[in-house]
């Protein structure tokens, strides 16, 4: 038969507390009202009682807090997770790769550094698949769960820039602070850009270059038949063939070195370069050796730059090639124009980041606003006739892009027909580069 409320009011007054608590409530109860009334019966003396009371009290209340704290303890060792333990801490830290370790339920017992930055939304305590929101992740996770078999899962991610990663799930016996071991999951990403990267370099290079490198080759073996055969004999055509055979070599060279320069850009475009550069010498560097092609095509170079440093996080020797494109082409399809402009100036971006800009203004026919989206396209032309007797590959532009991209910059295209262009390399300021 079930008990009901207890009826006594007194001790329905105490039902709501803890029951060792209760239960030194009522003694004190009873012994409140026992020397009371010896007090009134002139039994004891008022102090002898109050002394008599609080140790009664201290009797009474002193193992209700031992036990409470007890039980508190115990409490919190059975809601600590049982596998936090310096020695798994630092196992997973040491992993060079990001890797998480997961408990039976997929909530985060301990992430390493790598994994913090590859997926920010992880949290200890936490599930997993409500930061990892990728529907292959999460698909992995939940059979590696079920099954506690090994999971692998290949993905791409965009943001901020496009990678292949691979994430293997290993279920791992891990040991416990209660001397046991339990089941937990460890969760590895490898970064599989770098052969991706390989495998498209290896297929766009085969692609490319036997569609450029065709024309030229065209060329030269059509000249070489006409030199063995009609032309043998005539010093003036061999002369002139000679010239023309030399300028098409010439032209294949460039071609294939800017082939393996954007290759080998694409191949690191996931990797941001982190070295403090000095754009400054840079832009001086380029302009110095252009000088001669400047004179050549009658333009003067007019270059705005401060004396002070102004650094950026980036590879040198790719911002030379930036550079170098962006002011070549203004020398020879800005030419008409007489002069080029190259200045530097720091400014702001939309998103109100600090930023480093290198604007290279021409003053030649410009461009038409059909062609300005897609000039940086490969081999992209908007004269091909003009293009190729200027000894351009339609790969510059393209590489401009590229590696502005792997330096998380932008590059900024206006212009006005019959009133010039100005190409701006834009590249953001980081706190390091601010602060030198």
């Amino acid at each position: 038969m079930a008990l009901d409320a207890p009826s006594d009011p007194v001790l329905s007054i105490f039902s709501p507390w803890p029951d060792r608590l209760r239960h030194s409530a009522i003694i004190l109860l009873a012994a409140a009202i026992a020397l009371t009334g010896l007090v009134l019966l002139d039994e004891l003396l008022p102090l002898r009682a109050l002394a008599v009371f609080l140790c009664i009290s201290a009797a009474a209340l002193v193992p209700w807090r031992l036990h409470s704290a007890v039980a508190k303890r115990e409490e919190e060792q059975r809601h600590a997770n049982p596998v936090e333990a310096p020695a798994v801490s630092a196992l997973v830290d040491g992993i060079p790769d990001p890797a998480v370790l997961l408990d039976r339920a997929g909530r985060v017992i301990h992430l390493n550094a790598a994994a913090a930055q590859l997926a920010p939304a992880l949290r200890k305590g936490e599930l997993a698949q409500f930061a990892l929101r990728t529907p292959e992740i999460i698909t992995a996770l939940r059979e590696a769960i079920a099954t506690t078999e090994i999971r692998r899962a290949t993905y791409h991610d965009h943001v901020p820039v496009d990678r292949w990663m691979e994430l293997i799930i290993t279920p791992v016996p891990v040991p416990t602070a209660f001397g046991g071991t339990d089941k937990c999951m460890l969760m590895t990403f490898h970064d599989l850009t770098p052969l991706r990267r390989v495998e498209e370099m290896r297929a766009d290079f085969v692609a490319n270059a036997s569609h450029e490198l065709r024309t030229p080759l065209a060329a030269l073996s059509g000249f070489i038949d006409t030199l063995q055969g009609p032309a043998k004999d005539d010093p003036k055509a061999r002369e002139r063939f000679l010239g023309i055979m030399h300028t098409q070599a010439t032209r294949m060279a460039r071609l294939i070195d800017d082939l393996l320069s954007l290759s080998r850009v694409e191949l690191s475009a996931h990797v941001r370069p982190d070295t403090l550069v000095d754009v400054v010498p840079i832009i001086r560097q380029v302009t110095d050796g252009l000088e001669p092609l400047a004179r050549e095509r009658q333009v003067v170079i007019e270059t705005t730059v401060p004396e002070t440093p102004v650094t950026v996080a980036g590879d040198r020797e790719e911002l030379l090639r930036v550079f170098e494109n962006l002011i070549e082409n203004a020398l020879k399809y800005g030419a008409s124009g007489g002069r080029v402009i190259v200045s530097l100036e720091q400014a702001v971006s939309a998103e109100n980041a600090p930023e480093i800009r290198v604007k290279v203004r021409d003053f030649g026919p410009g461009i038409a606003p059909e062609h300005l989206p897609r000039l940086t396209e490969r081999f992209y032309r908007v004269d091909v006739g003009d293009s190729r007797a200027q000894g351009g590959t339609g790969l510059g532009l393209s590489l401009v892009k590229h590696i502005l991209n792997r330096h998380r910059g932008r590059l900024l295209i206006e212009s006005v027909p019959r009133n010039g262009a100005a190409f701006t390399a834009c590249f953001p300021q980081s706190r390091s580069a601010r602060a030198s």
